[in-house]
């Protein structure tokens, strides 16, 4: 008998037309059969939110030709748990997301759409990665991150993923020269807000700032990508500080 291919879900948070998400559906048709979930539209640093007080629609649409998609009016979390419970005929066995077109490493892993929709696979159970190229540019050069979202997705599929963890992949834009584990590096965006007066003499505030890096000690994701690597980062969303809460276990309050 003939052993089925194994079927590997995209999303994104750029949209489902991106140039990025194209370039990873073609990367995981190597290895198996992709379906595609992604926003119908542009969704970038909505984090992990979800919609509950309106109706998701799922428009059913061709990628690039090749690819069966579903554009869906929504998060890319709700993408991800809308294909897992109505949209797909069998479960998947990896879900990717991205490419995204800018980095998702330090901070900016809290605040992604492009990693969120790889967290909600694995909180519904798959082994999940992300995957950005740290060039903002729509016409960037993906090669790079290609090639190290292929081994990367080919190590998952041999070896698997540890229950609660996704892997979240930042790429350099051009040839790869290289991937390395790496862990989120500290780091902040410092914000300010500069405030203005639409014609019809109402407040609005516009957001400007730079990101900051708070630490110096080297082999953070940021630190790997400025040397020119791809960083790879095993993460989790359990948020309990496991080390703060053994020292603070015999306290009685």
């Amino acid at each position: 008998m003939r052993k089925q291919r194994p079927l590997i879900l995209v999303s994104n948070d750029d949209g489902i037309f991106s140039n990025g998400i194209r370039a990873l559906a073609e990367v995981a048709s190597t290895f198996g059969d992709v379906m595609i979930v992604a926003p119908d539209r542009q969704q970038s640093a909505v984090g992990h939110a979800i919609t509950v007080s309106t109706p998701l629609r799922a428009q059913k649409t061709m990628v690039a030709g090749i690819f069966t998609g579903h554009a869906v009016n929504g998060t890319p979390a709700d993408c991800i748990k809308l294909a897992h419970n109505q949209l797909m005929d069998r479960k998947p066995d990896l879900v990717v997301s991205g490419i995204n077109h800018g980095s998702n490493a330090g901070i900016n892993i809290l605040y992604s759409g492009t990693v969120s929709a790889a967290t909600e696979g694995t909180i519904l159970g798959y082994p999940s990665l992300a995957v950005s190229c740290t060039d903002f540019s729509e016409d960037a050069d993906l090669s790079g991150c290609r090639e190290a979202a292929h081994k990367v997705i080919d190590y998952i599929l041999k070896n698997g993923v540890d229950r609660g963890v996704t892997f979240n992949l930042n790429a350099p834009a051009g040839p790869l020269k290289g991937v390395r584990w790496a862990r989120q590096g500290e780091s902040r965006y410092v914000e300010e807000f500069e405030g203005r007066v639409d014609p019809y003499n109402r407040d609005y505030y516009w957001m400007t700032g730079k990101f900051e890096m708070l630490e110096q000690d080297g082999g953070s994701d940021i630190d790997m990508i400025e040397q020119g690597f791809a960083s790879l980062t095993p993460i989790q969303y359990d948020l309990t500080s496991h080390k703060l809460l053994e020292k603070l276990s015999e306290t009685v309050l």
